[in-house]
């Protein structure tokens, strides 16, 4: 077994504190992580990690050794790149993740031509509106609307994204035209959700003219796929809360109308997340370089 995989493994295990979440990041089996591990303890003499059968922590020697093997992986993978010349041939799998408007609007369309400028990558793309977790689900980089939660990510802000509360005019007809925030409760207005889990309760941040002010809203339809509560807005169900470039098509025609106008949503942020930054893989660069060029200005609030 290679020394750097060894160490590589002793890097994910400390970062992820769990033997099995590294295993899963790195692709090989819990025995196989464990086994680098041992080699790795065997090889310099010290225990690194305090194991038992519910806990794993890194010793004194551990936490002196992490530094320096951070340091040892880079220095090799900048090497590695320098002699490869793999900033202008990157090659591998890149794992991306987006929310299923994002993902399907803007991201997929750009993954042909990305790919045929770089015909030795393969890109994997996960497209889901939950909450994603970049070190337990093995991803490279995700794409995201909203803040995240994780601070000890690196982030990258791509623009401040313009919305929308809007319905089908069939329901306007049925229901009325809310003019603002203060209408969508005191009219009782069905307002269509997006949960995930873990969700906070529903909040539409909208801008007041007493500033921003979050207004708590119910309806009965809720779903964790954002293009479902499309779906039935456009089918005259209820009132959405979209970013304007994924409903832009159905506004323009007609099929959705703007509504609150006096009291818009606030915009929000659309940033992309990744680990590791000194050690970050060039096409993982490219990629997110190549996205935020061409998105930026398309997706960013007026």
């Amino acid at each position: 077994m290679s020394y750097l995989d060894n160490i590589r493994t002793f890097v994910r295990v400390y970062e992820l504190g769990s033997m099995s979440a590294a295993g899963r990041d790195l692709r090989i089996s819990p025995a196989v992580t464990s086994s680098r591990i041992s080699q790795l303890e065997e090889h310099l003499g010290v225990r690194l990690f305090q194991r038992t059968t519910r806990s794993l922590a890194p010793t004194d020697q551990g936490k002196s050794f992490f530094g320096a093997a951070c340091e040892i992986l880079e220095a090799v993978e900048n090497a590695e790149a320098q002699v490869m010349n793999m900033t202008e041939n990157p090659r591998g799998s890149l794992y991306v993740a987006a929310p299923l408007g994002v993902g399907r609007r803007l991201i997929a369309p750009l993954v042909p031509d990305f790919l045929k400028q770089y015909p030795e990558v393969s890109i994997r793309l996960r497209l889901t509106d939950r909450k994603v977790d970049l070190t337990t689900e093995g991803l490279d980089l995700a794409f995201f609307l909203g803040k995240p939660q994780d601070s000890n990510l690196r982030i990258r802000k791509i623009a401040d994204v313009e919305r929308v509360l809007c319905a089908a005019p069939d329901y306007i007809a049925a229901r009325g035209h809310p003019a603002d925030g203060a209408a969508l409760i005191s009219d009782r207005h069905e307002c269509l959700n997006l949960r995930f889990p873990g969700a906070p309760e529903f909040q539409w941040p909208l801008v007041t003219g007493e500033g921003p002010k979050r207004f708590r809203v119910s309806g009965r339809y809720e779903s964790d796929d954002g293009d479902v509560l499309t779906e039935w807005a456009l089918q005259g169900h209820g009132i959405v809360l979209k970013p304007v470039f994924e409903v832009k098509d159905h506004l323009e025609a007609g099929r959705l109308i703007a509504v609150a106008e006096a009291t818009p949503p606030e915009p929000i942020q659309m940033a992309c997340l990744f680990t590791h930054r000194k050690r970050q893989d060039p096409k993982t660069r490219l990629f997110m370089e190549y996205v935020i060029e061409t998105i930026a200005n398309v997706v960013g609030a007026r």
